[in-house]
């Protein structure tokens, strides 16, 4: 295909994932006000249940609707995430072998229940860090907070999660192109443990292990998931591999030897 013709076809498929974008941005503008009391509901609990104001502050004329905004922006491209996938998946598709076409499809699908489930992750831990962060305060003390600094913090934290839940897909993905075999991720499981639960303290330090305990646990489980998953591929290419070269010894030796044509 000339590059012009790939130029037109990239610019189509941005348009569409534009388009796509429009009505999850409706969407996010209206659960906002929703959204921005489940995100804040724990300053509320704070407040109630101890001797502290725990508060946010719109510091200018404009910071809540600029707020609005970004949010709404950001609910957008998460919930047409489906749409502008596959518009990518599309668009590099033609230069894919038919096989290689079905196991990005294959990844493409998986990845965007793991992406969202990843940031509902996310949205369960919020409480807790919320209530962790905020219990160095002294009783009778306020935590005035920054709206933008608040919220974009918290929708951070979601997308590393929505990342972080990514992973299991690209172990196998390396493991499908014969870059990494199962075992050599099985070696490390010492250090995934200890790097998960790392991160699942730094994620949701709350004062109860519960809350990092319920973390790590999905992540454990996708990795390890994901490694049975590359053991059997491996498994069968090794198979498969055994298997061409049985064939090829076969007829190896069954084809006449230079030393008979000659002498006939």
């Amino acid at each position: 295909m000339p590059l012009k013709e790939h130029l037109v076809e990239a610019r189509n498929r941005l348009f569409k994932s534009a388009l796509a974008m429009i009505p999850g941005i409706v969407v996010g503008w209206i659960i906002y006000e929703p959204l921005l009391a489940g995100l804040t509901a724990p300053l509320v609990e704070i407040q109630k249940t101890r001797d502290i104001s725990a508060s946010l502050n719109f510091t200018g004329v404009t910071t809540s609707f600029d707020l609005k905004l970004q949010i709404s922006l950001i609910l957008g491209l998460v919930i047409a995430s489906p749409v502008w996938i596959y518009q990518l998946w599309a668009f590099i598709t033609p230069g894919l072998t038919k096989k290689e076409r079905r196991y990005t499809l294959s990844y493409l699908a998986a990845s965007v229940p793991l992406f969202l489930a990843g940031i509902y992750a996310g949205w369960l831990i919020w409480p807790n860090i919320v209530r962790a962060m905020t219990s160095f305060t002294p009783p009778g003390g306020s935590n005035i907070m920054d709206a933008l600094d608040y919220l974009r913090f918290a929708l951070q934290l979601m997308i590393f999660m929505g990342v972080a839940f990514l992973v299991p897909v690209l172990l196998f993905a390396l493991n499908a192109i014969g870059l990494v075999r199962g075992s050599t991720y099985l070696k490390a499981w010492r250090f995934t443990i200890l790097g998960v639960t790392i991160v699942s303290a730094m994620a949701a330090p709350g004062s109860d292990v519960m809350s990092m305990f319920f973390l790590a646990i999905p992540l454990l489980v996708l990795y390890f998931g994901a490694i049975g998953l590359c053991m059997l591929n491996d498994k069968r290419r090794d198979r498969r591999a055994a298997k061409m070269a049985k064939e090829t010894e076969e007829t190896a030796d069954s084809a006449t030897p230079l030393s008979e044509l000659g002498g006939s």
